[in-house]
């Protein structure tokens, strides 16, 4: 029997007759060229677009499947190693050990120095002396005190609570919600230290990871998940707190209830206008972060 005259050929293989079409661009492929789709055949390129266009699914708080790969969780710990090493040049090479707790605990650093969470104090015998402080404008220190660290035992604690804990959340969360939960927590106990502990310098990512400890209990109780194994590093973590003079309880309470607070925004928000609820509900925690400091410069001010 003859081929019959003009029989289609595959449009990728022109040498390849073929009676199939691509049920979405109706173009001819031949077996090598089909993908199964719900209903007959489509062709390679019109899968490809299908995954292009197709929605990535959501976490059930609203984040993208981005977070899954804990990208923010890797800057996080990237940005403070970083800033660590930036610390110890600033000392001329030290910093990093030589302080408290049998030599790991870290001296204060000229780039601890700019940084820390100040507030004032003009007593000749302290370092504070030779410090601004928030009271005088220097804002930025409740931001850059969240990734300046007391040597390498600081950061190694902070740095492993960091991993371990705050993948899962990134995950949960997305990335977005994510970072945002983070940097309020941060500012949260960066704020009580002022408030609480003006005189004092203080450093460190400890209240951002009171914030996850916090958030990590919600997130897990709004999913119906068992909380036991958060609460017993939480526990742990607050008898530390306690127990050691040197280490900022306002810092770490304030990174605890404000982390805390914004998880409990993210994860009960309304599925409907969610992001917006959500988005609004953090803008309002910073904003009343930002009141609370205001009323600690005014009442450095007395």
């Amino acid at each position: 029997m003859s081929e019959a005259a003009g029989a289609p050929v595959c449009y990728r293989h022109p040498g390849r007759q073929t009676w199939v079409r691509c049920t979405r661009c109706e173009r001819p492929i031949c077996p090598d060229c089909m993908h199964a789709a719900a209903v007959g055949h489509q062709c390679p390129e019109c899968v490809a677009q299908g995954r292009r266009t197709q929605r990535q699914g959501r976490t059930a708080f609203g984040g993208g499947p981005a977070g899954q790969r804990g990208y923010v969780t890797k800057a996080l710990l990237a940005t403070n190693i970083l800033v660590m090493l930036a610390s110890v040049l600033s000392a001329g090479g030290g910093g990093l050990l030589g302080g408290g707790f049998a030599g790991l605990g870290g001296d204060v650093t000229p780039l601890m120095a700019w940084g820390g969470v100040f507030g004032r104090d003009d007593s000749p015998e302290s370092i504070a002396a030779h410090l601004a402080g928030i009271y005088h404008g220097e804002y930025y220190r409740l931001v850059a005190a969240m990734f300046l660290h007391f040597g390498l035992l600081h950061l190694g604690l902070n740095m492993w609570a960091l991993w371990a804990f705050g993948r899962y959340l990134e995950a949960a969360l997305g990335p977005i919600r994510y970072l945002a939960l983070y940097l309020l927590a941060g500012l949260g106990g960066n704020v009580a230290a002022y408030l609480f502990a003006p005189g004092a310098l203080t450093v460190g990512a400890s209240g951002a990871v009171f914030g996850l400890f916090g958030a990590l209990f919600i997130v897990l109780r709004r999913l119906g998940n068992d909380t036991s194994s958060v609460l017993t590093v939480l526990g742990i973590n607050l008898l530390f707190t306690f127990a050691i003079p040197q280490i900022s309880k306002a810092g770490h309470i304030g990174g605890l209830v404000v982390g805390a607070l914004a998880a409990l925004a993210l994860a009960y928000a309304p599925r409907r206008h969610r992001t917006l609820i959500q988005a609004g509900a953090c803008a309002l925690l910073f904003g009343l972060l930002m009141v609370a400091a205001a009323i600690g410069t005014l009442r450095l001010s007395g």
